[in-house]
């Protein structure tokens, strides 16, 4: 059964093996990066939530939840303002198209619906204008794109 499990001193090493085939990474940022990103937004005064994607004991992916901004996010959309964020999501090359990313997107949301940081209207997030599968995928649970972008990523939202 697929879990979350938040990042941890035990678990950092056995997540940042985890990495996309060579044509996604143009896609999604390293888990190293985004576990930084993570560090930094806490820092400035922001959320994050990274945590580890398990099928059982299995490490497979990867997932981060924001909510609103920090204080160094000067070009932060407007929908960031009060709202969660899906900021970030992969799977492991080798455990891709098995139905993964569409369950951890359900626990992802699952998580956000706790109000983790207090109540909001919407979960956004953005992705590469060229990721089909992405894109299907989020809109397959509601999420509608705004026509907005965040840097060179289209945003969706999903009202929750």
């Amino acid at each position: 059964m697929l879990r979350l499990e938040k990042i941890n001193g035990k678990n950092v090493w056995d997540i940042l093996k985890l990495s996309v085939d060579d044509s996604q990474k143009t896609f999604v940022a390293s888990n190293e990066i985004s576990i930084i990103e993570a560090y930094t937004a806490i820092t400035a005064h922001g959320y994050a939530y990274p945590f580890g994607i398990y099928e059982g004991d299995t490490p497979i992916g990867f997932l981060m939840i924001g909510f609103d901004k920090d204080d160094y996010w000067e070009d932060a959309p407007d929908i960031a303002i009060g709202n969660y964020n899906l900021w970030r999501l992969m799977i492991d090359k080798k455990y891709q198209h098995k139905g993964y990313g569409r369950q951890a997107v359900k626990l992802a949301l699952d998580f956000i619906k706790t109000c983790p940081c207090g109540p909001a209207e919407y979960c956004w997030l953005s992705y590469e204008p060229e990721n089909q599968i992405a894109k299907e995928l989020y809109a397959s649970y509601g999420f509608v794109e705004t026509g907005d972008m965040d840097g060179e990523e289209l945003i969706a939202v999903l009202k929750i």
